[in-house]
C-alpha cells in the first residue's frame, strides 16, 4: 500500500470557496387595480401610487422561496411591496433593507390626452422610451445611471456570495432583470428560471 503525504491545515486556507447562490426574485402582486385606461399623466400618478402601495391581501409565498430564504442572507428594496413580501418570506430571519435594489423608473412619453391605455401597456411603453431613447425626467435616474446601479448591485451581492452562503433578493422586475444581465456578463450563469411573474425568481451560480 503506497502511503501519500498529509495535507497541511495552510494548504487547505487557500482553496477558493466556492460561491453561494444568487437568487433574484420578484415581490407579490401589489394591491393598486390595473382594470383602468389612463394618459400619459395619468400613468404618471397610477405610479406614484404604485411605488407607495404594499401587497393584496390574502397571498401566500411559494415553497421555494421561503426555503430559500431559510437559507440565505436576505436582501430587499425599500418600497413598500418589496418589504412587505421579505416580511412574509422570511418567517422572522433577518433581513437587509437597501434602495440599490429599487426599481427602474418608469417615465411614459408625453402621449395626447385622446391616447388612453391600462397600466401593463403603459409600463411597456415606457419602458421603450426609457430603455431606448433614454426617456426621463429632471432628476430621474438615466439609463446609464440605472445600469451603474446594477453594477454595483452586482458587486455586493457577489461580495456576500462570496462568503459561502446564497443570497436571496426581493426587489423588482425589470431592475433584477439588469442584474441578472450584469451577472451573466461576470460569469455567473442562469441555472433555474422562474420568470419575472411576481413570487417568481432566477437563480444564478457560478462555477
Amino acid at each position: 500500500m503506497t502511503e501519500t503525504a498529509p495535507i497541511r491545515a495552510d494548504a487547505l486556507s487557500t482553496v477558493p470557496m466556492r460561491p453561494g447562490a444568487i437568487v433574484l426574485a420578484r415581490h407579490g402582486e401589489p394591491a393598486l387595480s390595473r382594470k383602468i385606461k389612463l394618459t400619459s399623466d395619468g400613468y404618471v400618478d397610477w405610479w406614484a401610487r404604485y411605488e407607495v402601495g404594499g401587497l393584496l391581501p390574502g397571498q401566500v409565498p411559494p415553497d421555494c422561496l421561503i426555503e430559500q430564504a431559510q437559507r440565505s442572507v436576505i436582501f430587499h428594496s425599500t418600497r413598500p411591496r418589496a418589504v412587505e413580501t421579505a416580511r412574509a418570506v422570511a418567517g422572522g430571519r433577518p433581513r437587509i433593507e437597501d434602495e440599490i435594489f429599487i426599481e427602474a423608473p418608469l417615465p411614459p412619453p408625453n402621449f395626447p390626452d385622446w391616447f388612453k391605455v391600462g397600466p401593463r401597456a403603459w409600463g411597456v411603453i415606457a419602458r421603450v422610451w426609457w430603455w431606448a431613447f433614454d426617456h426621463h425626467g429632471e432628476g430621474e435616474e438615466c439609463r446609464e445611471e440605472a445600469k451603474a446601479r446594477a453594477r454595483r448591485a452586482a458587486d455586493l451581492l457577489e461580495a456576500r456570495a462570496a462568503e459561502g452562503t446564497d443570497v436571496l433578493v426581493l426587489a423588482h422586475g425589470f431592475f433584477n432583470g439588469m442584474v441578472g444581465m450584469e451577472l451573466t456578463r461576470r460569469g455567473w450563469r442562469c441555472t433555474r428560471d422562474r420568470g419575472f411573474k411576481y413570487w417568481c425568481g432566477r437563480k444564478f451560480e457560478k462555477r
